[in-house]
């Protein structure tokens, strides 16, 4: 009999009305990868990839109120953390396996990660991206000599397609994250956070499938288990949360986020099974949040970050992880950079909204000669900087009234609440 689908309630982590479905239990017993594994993929992964910076933001410092690092994987080869556990598992195949070749399932990161990764290794790659995969993605993804199959409205008919290709032609499929050997690789990224930051005392990360978070956390608390390991989601597909929450594997009914990279529906057997041993809690961020977060740390920190790679910061900067002093050093793992072109300037807009440097609202002004300059004195009297208007003049408007609708840029949050104060003051009633 089929488990009914669960809609939550207000929790502080998942949002009212989020939506999934218990789909299974997380397998028991050991854990899939071992320490000798991750030194293993070390070896096989080293002048491949890059051992990638670690940066102190004195920014974000000041903000969230700790010591914060920056593990930039964004500046990694193919522009994401993914092509570790891509080399580590390509470099494991058999020679009948290299021969035959790979298939993969990804509209983005994991696509690049293995197509070069299989260049190296000198064997064909096959991947399967849905039909509404970026253009920029499919280019990097030939650019790195694979073979691109688009086939899919959505990313699970693309998966069952690879799945069928490596059925009927005997290829090897490299799993995005359920897999012991791109655990293990993407477990690497916490042996040089250990020997660059031996002081570190938080390690947080993004989670989608959770191939990135169940290597670190594995790895961070076998060498320093005094040490915080947290995830993040996107707050509209939260679904190692309400696994973690439910202590069974969940499906989300929905995926949809700027973060597309941790856009999945549900995490890994393997995956589930090492975070919820390892990985002390799982916070949310809402899409404002993200977006700030991105936009900050491409003005202030001069860094791009695709979404997925800006939640930790998002998670700081938002105050969802407690327990922070001045003195305690955390490390956000900006764990890819391959923003599509395309995004930027709805990204940017969102950011300056959540910041309140970019404000939209509506004025109720006198329908008579002279009161829009009026409204825009005294808007400027405060310093406001109104960049559009247009009026209106609805049906169900009081007579000798009508409404302005003004785009203003600001300094922040601050500034836009006392020019509407101001306003108020003025006689002005604002529209919400």
């Amino acid at each position: 009999m089929a488990t009914p689908t669960i809609t939550t309630t207000e929790d502080g982590i998942i949002p009212k009305g989020t939506q999934y479905d218990i789909v299974g239990d997380i397998p028991g017993g050991d854990i899939p990868i071992t320490v000798s594994d991750v030194y293993a993929a070390s070896t096989r992964i080293k002048g491949l990839a890059y051992y990638t910076a670690l940066e102190f933001s004195n920014t974000i410092s000041k903000i969230a109120g700790c010591k914060v690092y920056l593990k930039l994987e964004n500046l990694q080869k193919t522009g994401s953390f993914k092509v570790r556990g891509a080399i580590n598992k390509i470099a494991t195949l058999t020679e009948e396996q290299k021969k035959k070749g790979v298939v993969a399932a990804s509209a983005g990161n994991h696509a690049q990660g293995v197509a070069f990764a299989s260049r190296n290794a000198g064997i064909s790659a096959t991947i399967v991206m849905p039909e509404f995969a970026s253009t920029a993605k499919i280019a990097a993804t030939k650019g790195y000599g694979a073979e691109v199959i688009l086939h899919g409205k959505v990313f699970d008919e693309s998966l069952a397609y690879a799945m069928k290709l490596c059925q009927e032609e005997g290829k090897t499929f490299v799993h995005p994250f359920n897999d012991k050997y791109v655990m293990a690789g993407q477990g690497t990224i916490a042996l040089e956070i250990l020997d660059q930051l031996a002081d570190a005392d938080v390690i947080v990360g993004a989670i989608g499938g959770g191939g990135l978070l169940s290597g670190i956390a594995y790895v961070a608390k076998t060498f320093k288990p005094s040490i915080r390991v947290i995830g993040v989601q996107a707050e509209t597909c939260p679904s190692m949360a309400v696994t973690k929450k439910e202590h069974k594997l969940c499906l989300m009914k929905s995926a949809k986020t700027l973060a597309d990279g941790i856009a999945v529906k549900q995490p890994g057997s393997l995956t589930a099974n090492v975070m919820m041993k390892y990985v002390d809690e799982v916070v949310t961020v809402d899409e404002e949040s993200i977006a700030h977060a991105m936009v900050m740390m491409l003005e202030r920190c001069k860094i791009v970050s695709e979404g997925a790679g800006a939640t930790p910061v998002a998670a700081l900067l938002s105050g969802k992880i407690k327990g922070l002093t001045e003195n305690t050093n955390v490390v956000c793992v900006v764990s890819g950079g391959n923003l599509d072109v395309s995004m930027i300037s709805k990204v940017i807009e969102r950011g300056l909204i959540k910041a309140g440097r970019k404000v939209e609202f509506t004025v109720e002004i006198l329908d008579v000669p002279d009161s829009i300059h009026q409204l825009l004195l005294s808007i400027n009297k405060e310093k406001g900087s109104v960049t559009s208007f247009t009026t209106r003049r609805p049906a169900t408007l009081t007579l000798g009234i009508c409404l302005c609708d003004v785009e203003m840029q600001c300094y922040g949050a601050e500034h836009r609440d006392k020019i509407f104060e101001s306003l108020e003051k003025d006689g002005y009633n604002l529209v919400k």
